[in-house]
């Protein structure tokens, strides 16, 4: 179910990730996806590529669509991969999918702006960081 993913990351829901209403809380989902891009952004290479460089992401964006509630005990499957990529962003798509359910749980995206830490401000995704991204995520 998420064949096409790159990035994906296994992770027990905790009791605390409940809300008073028995299901997970809406804003750990956001903590998921943001799992999911850290595990995209080491597994790929970006980031022992983009670090000595001052550069990394920053994020513009992020939504999610809730589809199914997620109650504790569970394991939760998250993952990542390009939707689109611009001349320095690019959009992720989040899945979460709930292994008791064995189904998909919720849906966002995630927009990443190629950023310059040391100068503040956003560079364009080109070169040797291009070619990495679509070698770990060939999306074209």
């Amino acid at each position: 179910m998420l064949d096409g993913y790159p990035a994906v990351a296994t992770q027990p829901v905790q009791w605390g990730d409940q809300d008073l209403f028995g299901h997970v809380n809406n804003t750990v989902y956001f903590r998921w996806y943001e799992t999911s891009r850290v595990e995209y952004w080491y597994k790929s290479g970006l980031h022992e590529l983009m670090q000595p460089r001052g550069l990394g992401p920053i994020l513009a964006s992020v939504t999610c669509d809730y589809k199914k509630q997620i109650r504790y005990p569970d394991t939760i499957r998250v993952a990542a991969k390009i939707q689109k990529m611009g001349l320095s962003s690019v959009t992720l798509e989040h899945v979460v999918f709930s292994e008791s359910q064995n189904a998909i749980a919720a849906t966002g995206k995630s927009v990443i702006v190629l950023f310059n830490y040391q100068k503040q401000h956003p560079v364009p995704i080109d070169g040797d960081i291009r070619e990495t991204f679509l070698k770990f995520d060939p999306f074209e």
